[in-house]
């Protein structure tokens, strides 16, 4: 009667669908629920002081790098030795990087601070550089290294210190010079400041090889907290661990200074010379983490 063709239906009723679905949209809009912004979470960025705490006898810079604010402060020194020891030295390197990609490793009651080398003119004696350097840089002869243990005073620095100190000591029967005094080499001062200025619950040194943790004495033993510490190292990293070092006389060593001033040390010795045996020492530093930790 209308005159509408069956096109013409189907277009008005697709209109009155179109409308509808508009309708349904405009009224329940206000019912959806709001859309929730996704929060971004920025890895955490630990916060890292970088101090140069003294100069090499050749005017180089000896720096200590700390992370964290914890109350409880471990202390970890690499490269006393020098480049006779340089896979020390990168294991020092390698922790730092490590603590600087993992802030939460580090426990919050704990600060961590890192000496990467102690002796940098032994390191470019050796390496030829004082900077980082690669294992790939590093000499293969074990010998050739041996003037790098010095300084350029050519003093044993690990003999430098006042504990039991005498002029002359010894290293795997050799007689080496041990300063003039304890303390008259840079190096050792350069330490000795900052463990008294910043008073360290444990001090750990880095050395090698010997496959060994070793604890610290002096003239009154070793501390009861030391062989808590020497054990939790050990039994995480599978180093053996030795109450006392009897290989060969030793007198003035840094450890034994530091146990003097009752604060425990470790002297942690590498299996090999050319690797830095990243995980075991990781376990280990873990294991003082949850020793020290809360």
């Amino acid at each position: 009667m209308f005159g509408f063709s069956k096109k013409h239906i189907i277009i008005f009723i697709l209109i009155l669908i179109v409308l509808g679905i508009g309708m349904f949209v405009w009224f329940a809009r206000d019912r959806l629920p709001e859309e929730v912004p996704v929060e971004v979470v920025e890895p955490e960025i630990i916060e890292t002081q970088h101090r140069v705490i003294g100069s090499s006898v050749e005017g180089r810079s000896i720096e200590a790098y700390t992370y964290g604010d914890g109350d409880v402060h471990l202390l970890f020194v690499g490269g006393i030795h020098g480049g006779y020891e340089w896979n020390s030295v990168l294991l020092a390197y390698e922790f730092m990087d490590y603590l600087d990609l993992n802030a939460n490793a580090i426990p919050s009651n704990i600060r961590v601070s890192v000496i990467p080398s102690l002796n940098p003119d032994g390191v470019v004696k050796v390496i030829g550089t004082e900077g980082r350097f690669a294992l790939s840089d590093t000499p293969p002869d074990r010998e050739a290294t041996a003037p790098g243990r010095f300084n350029a005073n050519d003093v044993d620095l690990n003999r430098n210190f006042d504990c039991q100190w005498q002029p002359e000591s010894t290293w795997r029967g050799n007689v080496v010079s041990a300063g003039t005094e304890p303390f008259s080499e840079p190096e050792a001062k350069a330490l000795r400041d900052f463990v008294l200025g910043t008073n360290p619950d444990a001090v750990v040194f880095f050395h090698s090889k010997a496959n060994n943790v070793y604890a610290s004495e002096c003239e009154e033993g070793v501390l009861p907290e030391t062989l808590d510490i020497m054990n939790a190292y050990a039994n995480a990293s599978g180093y053996g661990a030795v109450e006392s070092f009897d290989a060969y006389p030793i007198t003035g060593d840094a450890e034994g200074w530091l146990a003097s001033i009752n604060i425990p040390a470790l002297t942690v010795e590498l299996e090999t010379y050319n690797e830095i045996e990243w995980e075991q020492n990781l376990a280990g530093v873990k294991a003082l983490f949850e020793y020290y930790g809360i």
